[in-house]
């Protein structure tokens, strides 16, 4: 196993880490959200590429969906601050949505084919 994106990879176990601490030591399962992303991310390092990325894309609209259901909850308990626009889970909701999305084109982007194009000419 070849780590070819260190980033990607060190981040996704960080965010395993932290949700893994979520859900066993704050017995929140709010962990459940780091750590699809953290997998994903870690996916990612590991084996970079189309498939990956829209892995990745579907993963944040999925999160993005929750967060938004989530935020909807909260809504009526919020104030009109700044605050609380962008420390609630609405706002990251709709942010993750419109990153999966972004990440889904990008998957199909031409520069993404080319570089899996690339790879494939230098393996054989």
């Amino acid at each position: 196993m070849k780590i070819k994106k260190p980033l990607s990879f060190i981040l996704g176990v960080l965010l395993i880490a932290l949700a893994i601490f979520f859900i066993i030591v704050a017995k929140s399962y709010k962990g459940i959200i780091p750590l699809s992303i953290g997998c994903s991310l870690v996916y990612i390092g590991i084996n970079p590429g189309k498939n990956a990325t829209l892995i990745f894309g579907h993963i944040l609209v999925l999160v993005g969906c929750i967060l938004v259901t989530w935020g909807f909850y909260l809504l009526p308990r919020c104030e009109p601050t700044l605050f609380y626009i962008f420390l609630r889970p609405l706002f990251w909701g709709l942010f993750s949505i419109f990153g999966g999305i972004c990440a889904i084109f990008h998957g199909f982007c031409r520069c993404v084919q080319k570089v899996e194009d690339n790879n494939m000419i230098n393996i054989q």
